[in-house]
């Protein structure tokens, strides 16, 4: 991949920013274990063993979730709510082999509402961008991305967003809009997905989940909801 820029840029504030706008995803599959790297929060267990995503890509894929929605005064981040989990679950599952799409070319450069366009599956975009990632990382730091300071993940995430850090198989933006939607996505699904363990965002954003009534709170505009939001399980976070 090429070089990146060098400005270190300032933390993203994707959860006041953004998340209120992502809709939930669904999906679901078998949970195993791999020791994770970062703590995680009350409920969610720090034994994994990825059902699609190897060792390396596993390590990528803590870190950049963590700088894409870090734990800070807001509340949990992505990977202390199991965001990593949701994503390797995505994986296994139809979207993730792209069976929700017509994936025979012509693959051509066409607008978003024109649907999914890639002529590759998210799982083979992650294992390819995960693997140049890696590869750029080793060749300018000697070390993968994993094993960087926040400041120079940070650095790398935003070369990607901005196209600046392409490969011949994948452009840069292309693999950092899958990482970023899929992270924004598990942070905002209901726990039995595999992220949002504590439902930190649901609370954050004032969504009730799955709470049999509050009509009664429909005409009040600008008015907190009091009570915490619940789960399709019946998890609650008061």
């Amino acid at each position: 991949m090429s070089q990146q820029h060098d400005a270190t840029p300032p933390r993203r504030n994707f959860l006041k920013k953004t998340l209120a706008l992502i809709p939930l995803a669904a999906a679901g599959s078998s949970i195993m274990a791999l020791e994770a790297k970062a703590a995680p929060a009350p409920g969610v267990s720090s034994h994994y063993v990825p059902v699609y995503f190897n060792g390396d890509e596993w390590r990528f894929l803590l870190a950049a979730c963590d700088r894409l929605i870090p734990t800070d005064a807001n509340g949990p981040g992505a990977v202390d709510q199991g965001v990593p989990i949701f994503i390797d679950r995505q994986m296994e599952t139809p979207y993730g082999h792209g069976g929700l799409w017509y994936m025979h070319p012509p693959f051509v450069p066409s607008p978003p509402e024109l649907g999914y366009q890639s002529k590759l599956t998210p799982r083979e975009t992650y294992r390819i961008g995960i693997r140049e990632v890696n590869a750029h990382c080793r060749r300018q730091f000697q070390k993968v991305f994993a094993e960087l300071g926040h400041a120079e993940q940070e650095q790398l995430l935003t070369a990607l967003e901005h196209g600046q850090l392409d490969s011949e198989s994948l452009p840069g933006k292309a693999f950092f809009d899958q990482l970023l939607t899929n992270t924004k996505e598990g942070y905002l699904a209901d726990p039995l997905h595999g992220g949002n363990q504590t439902l930190a965002s649901w609370k954050l954003i004032g969504f009730p989940g799955a709470r049999a009534d509050y009509t009664d709170w429909v005409n009040r505009p600008n008015q907190p909801y009091p009570l915490g939001p619940v789960s399709i399980s019946s998890k609650r976070n008061a």
